[in-house]
C-alpha cells in the first residue's frame, strides 16, 4: 500500500513539473472571414496569405497572434486611392483679398501711432535719450519700439504684417506676368525677356525688404546697434529700388494708358507721389543724421526722426495701393489636383508657381 501511494505521488509531481504546451487552432471558418479586399489588389492578397500561414503554422503566444491579426486588419482596411485625379473638389477657405491687404497695410501704421503716443506720454525721458544728450522733441521709431512694453506690441504687429506680405509679393509677380502675356504680340522677344527679368528683380527686392523689416524689428538698436544700422540701410535701399522698379514697370506695361481703369490710374499716381515723398524724406534724413551724429546740433535728431516717420508712412501707403491693383480678387483654399485647378481657372488665372 505504501509503495502504491509513493508511486502515485511521484506521478503527480512529475506531471506538475512537465511544461505545458498550448497550441492555437485556427479554424477554416476564421480564416475564411479574413477575405481579401478588392481595393487592396494583389499585394493585399499576398500579404494576407502570408499572415494566415504564419499564424496557422506557428506556436506562439496568444498576445502576438492578436497583434498580428490587428496589423493584418489595419493593413487590409486602409483605403488605397487608385486614381489621385478623382479627388473631389471642395472649398475650405474663401476671403476677400482686398480685406487681407487693408489689414496687412494698416496694422503697422496703427501700431506705430499707438507706440508713439504711449511712449511719448509715459516714457518721455527714456525715448529721448541720445549719445549727444541735446534737446529733442521727437523720438525715433527705434526708440519708441525699443522700450517695454511697446516693443512686444510692435513685434507682434510686424509678425502679423509680414505673414501676408510674402504671398502678396508672389501674387504681384504673377499679376505682372499676366499683363506681360497680353503684350507678347506687340513686343520683341528681347524686350519681353528684359521685362520678365525686371519682374523677377521686383520680387527679389520685395522679399529682401520684407526680411529687412523683420530684421530691424527684432534686432533693436539697444541690443546690437551696428547690425541694426546695416539692416536699416538695406531696408531703405531695397524699399526705394522696389518703388522705382514698380513705377517703371507699370509705365512699360501701360504705355498708352488706354486700357487703365480709374482705380489703376489712382494706384499709379499715388505710387509716384509716395516714391517722391520717400526720396525727399531720405535726403532730409541723411542730412540731419549727419548733423546729429557728427555735430550734435539741437533738434537734429528730432528732424531725423520726423523724416524717418515720413519714410515709414510713405512705405506703408505705397504697399496700401495694392487695394487698387486687386479691387475684387479673393484668396481661395481648395481641395483639388493641380491639373483640375488649372483647368477651371485656365482662362483667367496667371501662371502658377
Amino acid at each position: 500500500m505504501s509503495e502504491r501511494r509513493d508511486s502515485s505521488v511521484k506521478r503527480r509531481v512529475s506531471n506538475k513539473n512537465e511544461p505545458k504546451s498550448e497550441s492555437i487552432n485556427i479554424s477554416s471558418d476564421s480564416t475564411k472571414s479574413l477575405a481579401p479586399v478588392k481595393s487592396g489588389g494583389e499585394e493585399t492578397e499576398v500579404h494576407l496569405r502570408n499572415i494566415k500561414s504564419t499564424i496557422s503554422q506557428s506556436i506562439v503566444d496568444p498576445l502576438q497572434v492578436t497583434k498580428a491579426t490587428a496589423t493584418a486588419i489595419a493593413t487590409i482596411s486602409t483605403p488605397i486611392v487608385e486614381n489621385p485625379n478623382d479627388v473631389p473638389l471642395a472649398i475650405y477657405y474663401l476671403v476677400n483679398f482686398q480685406h487681407v491687404c487693408i489689414f496687412t497695410a494698416l496694422l503697422p501704421l496703427f501700431t506705430l501711432f499707438t507706440c508713439f503716443v504711449t511712449a511719448y506720454v509715459f516714457q518721455y525721458d527714456e525715448v529721448h535719450e541720445t549719445h549727444c544728450r541735446v534737446y529733442n522733441i521727437v523720438p525715433s521709431i527705434s526708440a519708441i519700439t525699443g522700450v517695454s512694453p511697446q516693443r512686444y506690441f510692435w513685434r507682434f504687429s510686424i509678425a502679423l504684417h509680414l505673414g501676408p506680405r510674402i504671398p502678396i509679393a508672389f501674387i504681384y509677380k504673377n499679376y505682372y506676368r499676366t499683363m506681360l502675356e497680353k503684350m507678347q504680340t506687340k513686343m520683341q522677344t528681347e524686350r519681353l525677356a528684359n521685362i520678365n527679368s525686371m519682374i523677377t528683380m521686383i520680387l527679389i527686392l520685395n522679399c529682401i525688404e520684407i526680411a529687412s523689416l523683420g530684421g530691424v524689428t527684432y534686432i533693436s538698436n539697444r541690443e546690437n546697434y551696428p547690425i541694426h544700422e546695416k539692416i536699416f540701410i538695406t531696408f531703405m535701399i531695397c524699399s526705394l529700388c522696389h518703388m522705382l522698379a514698380t513705377i517703371k514697370l507699370n509705365g512699360i506695361l501701360h504705355e498708352d494708358h488706354t486700357e487703365l481703369s480709374q482705380t489703376q490710374r489712382d494706384s499709379i499716381k499715388w505710387k509716384k507721389i509716395l516714391f517722391a515723398m520717400s526720396i525727399i524724406s531720405t535726403v532730409g534724413l541723411l542730412i540731419f543724421f549727419a548733423k546729429h551724429r557728427f555735430y550734435c546740433h539741437d533738434l537734429a535728431f528730432s528732424w531725423f526722426a520726423f523724416f524717418e516717420y515720413l519714410i515709414a508712412i510713405a512705405n506703408m501707403l505705397f504697399h496700401f495701393t495694392v487695394i487698387w491693383d486687386f479691387p475684387c480678387q479673393h484668396m481661395l483654399v481648395v481641395q483639388a489636383t493641380r491639373t483640375k485647378v488649372e483647368e477651371i481657372f485656365r482662362s483667367s488665372s496667371p501662371k502658377m508657381d
